[in-house]
């Protein structure tokens, strides 16, 4: 059964080239946004604290502070709605979830980039 669900994601969902990316990057997310008739392309930049699941279901965090309220969003790769996305900084954390990012507030919610 599930070599039949997964060959059915693999031959009917259409897969994003999105880049490669994993928690602690700093990336914006652009995404349509349907208002009655119109649509409109909104962005969402802030760091990712985890990406989970896989194929199909796979979907990842984005954490952003909007003055002193910390926003988090929860993207599905395969959203139809995501147009693209642009990663802005390579963060180098120990971990694939960075929940403790939460509790971090001012400079030391700061995470170190990687050199290239």
């Amino acid at each position: 059964m599930e070599a039949l669900v997964k060959f059915v994601q693999d031959e009917f969902i259409t897969k994003k080239d999105f880049p490669e990316f994993s928690a602690g990057d700093t990336i914006t997310v652009y995404y349509e946004i349907k208002e009655g008739e119109k649509t409109r392309t909104q962005f969402f930049r802030g760091v990712v604290i985890q990406r989970r699941g896989s194929g199909a279901s796979e979907t990842f965090t984005i954490r952003k502070m909007s003055g002193t309220v910390g926003v988090e969003r929860i993207f599905p790769v395969n959203m139809p709605a995501l147009q693209k996305i642009e990663i802005n900084k390579r963060g180098k954390v120990r971990r694939a979830r960075i929940f403790y990012f939460r509790g971090l507030t001012g400079k030391k919610a700061r995470i170190k980039e990687v050199r290239s």
